[in-house]
This record gives structure tokens, C-alpha cells and sequence, in this order.
């Protein structure tokens, strides 16, 4: 393991990336079989975990110089699985994301890096700055490209919700004509905008989307206002009965709304929803995926999910309900990685 991990450190340095990712592809391999130490009797978990996580990590630096982000995405995923509490493994991330011109994620990847930067880090304010600068500039190009729908941040301090709420919706009708055939304002977790923390300390911000398409507009809404996402009538989101149906659905709707959801979680730590809210989005996502019998963005996707559920507890408070809820989860997604059904 040790000779592995010298030689693919070694191969990094000369910049033959294809080598030392054959490397590290061996040292993880051996980390599989229980070494993290000499004597694998004494490897602890953590210890594994730790090495593990940093092997993926390197391996998402070689498929990014070698040009594919696609597998370099899959193990950052699994590196920030073994090691969420790291804010360089969601650097990572955003940055194989930013690769693959997926904005929205890349830009949540960001907030996460950040927010873990600074609670654990804390002191490097210029790094601090440096992730926030990164986070708003992959937010910006996320909505740059966006045709389907638009956004209004709205600063929110402590009035009375609902009648903000109101008054968010009528500003954002009259700054954006093009998209009010259905609009509606965020109530489930607060937003916060990656802008220069001595200027906005902490300043929260309502978010108010508008749609150019009804239908699209209207799903969404259902999907963000509901306790947990599920979709509208239907008993497991995204099941059209047949293939045909699942792909027109994925090409006339599911690609919008899913670029929705992705957004509005770009700039929400915290849901009130619960903390596994994001991670359902995408076993739903990944449910869609199995009708259209693309395997492999559905394991890309259930990893994702993974991932997002273990970072979950480092973001916000998690209940026992909440708990049962992200351990069940995380038993399907290995169970559906491992071509069950999951179940629980």
C-alpha cells in the first residue's frame, strides 16, 4: 500500500496522471481489504475512512487533468462519503461539477466547502473569501444559461413571513414580466447569498422563482413546499408507467425541474424540511433514471445521494426521527448501488 501510494504521489509530481492513477487505483484497492496501517488487524475504521477518502481525492485531481470530470465527479462523491466533514472534498466537487457545466450543483458544492471551511477552519479569512467569491461566481453562470425560469433574492429579517412572502412575489412580477406564469416564494429554509461577509454579516434572503411554463412552475412548487419531496400524483416520484412516457417526461419536464431543484439548494444550508430533503430530490432523480434504463447516471446520481446524506448531519441539527430516516436512506442507496431495490 505504502509503495503504491509513493509511486502515484511520484507520478502526480511528473504530471503522468494516467499512471498514477492506475497507482492509486491499486492503493485503494488494498485500502478495500482492511490496510490503512501495517497490520491490518490494528486499521481502526476511521483510519481507512481517512486514507480512503484522500486516495479518492487524488483520483479526482488525475481524471480532471486527464479531461473526465464524468469519472473524476464519481469519486469525489466517494471521497466526500468517507471523509464529509473535509471542506476540500466538496472544493473538489464543485470543481468536476463546474467541469460538466452543471452550475447549480457546483455552486451548492461551494457553499458547503465554505461553510465547513468555517467551522473548522475559521481563521483564514482570505480563503473564507476566496470560497465565497467562487460560490457566487458559479451561482451567476448557473442562472446565466437558465431560459426556464428566473429568481429574485429578497433580505428577510425577522417580519412576519407571510406578508414578505406577498411582497416578493409582487416585486418579482414586475421585474420579471417574461417568466410570471407561475411564480412562487421559497418557504423552507432561508437563503443565504455568497456576497462579502463584513458587507452582509449573515444577512438572510427569501427566494422567489417565476416560470415560464405553468405546469413546470407548478411542480416545483409542490416538490419545495411539501414536507418531504414527493411528487404530485404520483406514489414514487418520477414513475411514468412506461418507457416512452418516462423519456418524454425527462425531455419536456423532469430536465427543467430538476434544474430548479438544483438551483434553489445552491444558496440553502439549512431546510426546514429536514436534512435529508435534498437527498430524496435525487433518489427520486435516480428513480426516473432506472425507467430510462441509463444505469450508470443512476449509480452517479444514488453516489451523490450518498454523499449528500453524509454530509447532512455537519450542516444542520439532525433529530432521531431524522437519524432513523438518513441511516434507512443510506441502507437503500448502498442496496440500490448493489442492484437491489431498497426497500426501507
Amino acid at each position: 500500500l505504502q509503495a503504491a501510494l509513493r509511486e502515484g504521489s511520484a507520478r502526480c509530481r511528473q504530471r503522468d496522471f494516467a499512471a498514477a492513477a492506475a497507482k492509486f487505483s491499486t492503493a485503494l484497492e488494498l485500502c478495500s481489504k482492511g490496510f490503512a496501517i501495517e497490520d491490518p488487524l490494528k486499521s481502526s475504521p476511521d483510519d481507512i475512512s481517512r486514507l480512503s477518502s484522500w486516495i479518492e481525492s487524488m483520483l479526482v485531481i488525475c481524471y480532471l487533468k486527464l479531461g473526465q470530470p464524468g469519472l473524476a465527479l464519481h469519486h469525489s462523491h466517494r471521497s466526500i462519503i468517507q471523509n464529509p466533514s473535509h471542506f476540500l472534498n466538496h472544493l473538489r466537487q464543485a470543481a468536476c461539477f463546474r467541469c460538466l457545466h452543471r452550475y447549480s450543483e457546483a455552486a451548492r458544492s461551494a457553499m458547503v466547502a465554505q461553510c465547513l471551511y468555517v467551522l473548522a477552519e475559521g481563521a483564514g479569512l482570505q480563503t473564507s473569501d476566496l470560497l465565497q467569491l467562487y460560490w457566487q461566481a458559479l451561482t451567476q453562470e448557473a442562472l446565466s444559461g437558465e431560459v426556464s425560469f428566473s429568481v429574485l433574492y429578497t433580505p428577510f429579517e425577522k417580519e412576519d413571513k407571510a406578508d414578505k412572502i406577498k411582497e416578493a412575489n409582487k416585486t418579482f412580477a414586475e421585474k420579471h414580466p417574461d417568466y410570471m406564469q407561475h411564480i412562487f416564494t421559497d418557504p423552507h429554509g432561508i437563503h443565504l447569498l455568497p456576497e462579502k461577509a463584513e458587507s452582509h454579516p449573515g444577512q438572510q434572503y427569501l427566494l422567489t422563482l417565476g416560470f415560464r411554463n405553468k405546469e413546470i412552475g407548478k411542480t416545483v412548487e409542490k416538490f419545495v413546499t411539501r414536507k418531504l419531496p414527493v411528487f404530485p400524483d404520483q406514489k414514487i416520484t418520477f414513475s411514468p408507467s412506461m418507457e416512452e412516457e418516462a423519456e418524454t417526461f425527462w425531455q419536456n419536464t423532469g430536465k427543467s425541474i430538476m434544474a430548479a431543484m438544483a438551483f434553489i439548494a445552491s444558496t440553502k444550508i439549512k431546510d426546514e424540511r429536514g436534512p435529508c430533503a435534498r437527498a430524496i430530490e435525487q433518489f427520486h432523480h435516480a428513480s426516473l433514471l432506472s425507467h430510462l434504463q441509463r444505469g450508470e447516471e443512476q449509480a452517479q446520481v444514488m453516489t451523490q445521494a450518498m454523499a449528500e446524506l453524509a454530509t447532512a448531519p455537519y450542516l444542520q441539527r439532525v433529530s432521531q426521527e431524522d437519524d432513523k430516516l438518513l441511516r434507512s436512506l443510506m441502507a437503500d442507496a448502498v442496496d440500490i448501488l448493489a442492484g437491489g431495490t431498497g426497500e426501507r
